[in-house]
């Protein structure tokens, strides 16, 4: 026995266990996360049952999803204000996904088993996704034209489901142009605005300068106004074309619904669907989610401005951390005296690497936003103060506050990189007649590159799923316009956006509707996983390719 432990083996079987359940642990939290977010677009059944609490209570009806299902004890459930027959020991209690929110007032609600009768899966309900008050169940019963009725029952499904298309095109229509086109008009007009306030300030002008650029203002003012009405005109007669539309609905209660189609974004029968047909509704859900814009408070709609906002964030903090930490490790090995200073200055950066992210977080808010970014504004954009260009938070100081905070990565990476490197190689270029510099750029860098995309991949996996420093420096809850467009410089790094991580916080702890919210919160994790995987594999295989071109070289 003491020469097994002496032997090593046991040491080698313990190290190999804990690699696996670390491995069995990740992958079974990547499939809970990949199941719960992405069944949430799965067109699920919708039931129909009688709920009567009590012998004396009348039958109420219900139609909704189930949610989940749970087994609660009667103590519990009786305590929750909740009648139970005092012989029953367990209750079986199922979340019912009702929707409604605009009838009922909530959204989800629990029913107890016993009080349920059986159930049934209508062929004829109908779901709604609406742009606002969430999702609607019910039963359809009239498609209406200008309050007019064109058809009942059958009939009014027919053309419904033909219509439908049609209204989701011209809403689609109306959200391009207040999204773009106008916001286009409008982001141009407040330009002018700023520059009317510059003249306005110049004292040195002459009267005829002035009066020059004052009438080249004015005529671009009409322009723009005159653009804006036509623009306005059109989006007002789309919104009466798909207004004339709506339907009128028959709730759970019995009462009565009538619904624009204006305010419908996609509509289906979960009960009468072939598998086909749930497989489409599948991928057009999935792909709504990872294209569009959110709603009802980040609870419904799309995450593009997260993902966008995560992807351009983590580009322009690689972009910076790269240059600075490689020419800080290479001053540091190949050129800086080595002595204490040297010693101190790598102890504080090993130590940088372990402040809590927050601290970066309040320097970056303090340095970035209020000091360089104000001077910015005090020096550029005086027209537009007090209003802060780049005196807020903004997408480049939180790209640079991350970068400041991975930057220790980067620089003991590249270092490591640059130690492995035999002093030989450098003997022999020197040697033959190259100076330092040139052995140094030639031959020394190219052969750590591996080491340099190593410390780039740890500092954009660290990089992409921080949050807590940038709640202070630049992501907000929701972005009304992306940091890209048509309008000059096209980039724009002063404006706030929306990030994958907060996005994630926000649904999950300060969503008004919780449950709501629940799914889209694994969905949304499972996204910045699967975004971190593809930028990591992108350098993985960029530092592999490196690799292997100086392979010889470094043999």
């Amino acid at each position: 026995m003491n020469n097994w432990f002496k032997s090593g083996t046991p040491w080698v079987w313990l190290n190999a266990g804990a690699v696996s359940i670390s491995l069995v642990m990740v992958v079974g939290l990547l499939l809970m996360i990949a199941v719960n977010g992405l069944g949430h677009f799965w067109p699920k059944a919708v039931v129909e049952f009688d709920h009567q609490p009590t012998a004396e209570a009348t039958p109420q009806r219900v139609i909704g999803e189930v949610s989940r299902s749970e087994t609660m004890t009667a103590a519990a459930m009786r305590e929750a204000g909740y009648q139970v027959p005092e012989d029953q020991d367990v209750v079986v209690r199922h979340l019912i996904k009702q929707g409604n929110r605009d009838v009922t007032g909530r959204d989800f609600v629990w029913y107890i088993e016993d009080a349920m009768s059986d159930w049934r899966y209508p062929e004829d309900v109908l779901v709604l996704e609406r742009t606002t008050w969430g999702d609607f169940y019910g039963y359809l019963l009239e498609f209406r034209r200008d309050g007019e009725v064109i058809a009942e029952g059958a009939a009014a499904r027919d053309a419904f489901e033909q219509r439908l298309p049609d209204s989701l095109a011209t809403v689609r229509a109306i959200q391009r142009i207040e999204r773009f086109d106008i916001g286009s008009i409008n982001f141009q007009i407040e330009q002018l605005r700023l520059q009317q306030r510059a003249l306005d300030r110049n004292p040195d002008l002459s009267e005829e300068a002035r009066a020059a650029r004052q009438a080249e203002i004015d005529a671009e003012r009409t322009d723009l106004d005159a653009r804006y009405a036509e623009l306005e005109s059109r989006r007002n007669e789309l919104r009466r074309e798909v207004r004339g539309y709506s339907i009128k609905m028959e709730v759970m209660d019995g009462s009565t619904r009538e619904i624009n189609m204006a305010d419908v974004v996609s509509a289906w029968y979960p009960n009468d669907m072939s598998l086909v047909q749930q497989l489409g509704h599948y991928a057009r859900s999935f792909w709504d989610f990872v294209s569009g814009f959110p709603r009802e408070a980040n609870t419904e709609g799309g995450i593009l401005p997260a993902i966008f906002g995560t992807v351009l964030m983590v580009i322009i903090m690689s972009i910076v951390v790269t240059p600075f930490g490689v020419l800080a490790a290479i001053y540091l090995r190949e050129y800086a005296k080595q002595g204490p200073l040297v010693r101190v200055i790598r102890i504080s950066v090993n130590n940088l690497a372990g402040v809590p992210s927050i601290v970066f977080g309040v320097f970056g808010l303090g340095f970035f936003v209020y000091f360089v970014g104000g001077g910015i504004d005090r020096m550029f954009y005086q027209d537009a103060l007090p209003a802060p260009t780049f005196g807020g938070p903004a997408i480049i100081w939180a790209s640079l506050t991350l970068a400041l905070l991975t930057l220790p990565v980067v620089i003991v990476s590249t270092e490591e990189g640059l130690t492995r490197i035999p002093s030989t190689i450098r003997q022999g270029s020197l040697a033959l007649g190259a100076t330092k510099a040139e052995t140094l750029w030639r031959i020394i860098i190219p052969l750590s590159a591996p080491a340099m995309m190593t410390g780039l991949i740890l500092a954009v996996a660290r990089a992409a799923g921080e949050v807590a420093p940038l709640m202070l420096v630049g992501v907000v809850k929701l972005a009304p316009s992306l940091p890209v467009d048509g309008n000059f410089p096209y980039l724009h790094l002063d404006r706030a956006f929306m990030h994958l991580g907060f996005h994630i916080f926000d649904v999950g702890f300060q969503s008004p509707n919780v449950e709501a919210g629940r799914p889209l919160v694994y969905a949304t994790a499972l996204i910045l996983v699967l975004l971190i995987i593809v930028l990591n594999v992108t350098a993985i295989s960029i530092r592999n390719h490196l690799r292997e071109k100086y392979k010889s070289e470094s043999d």
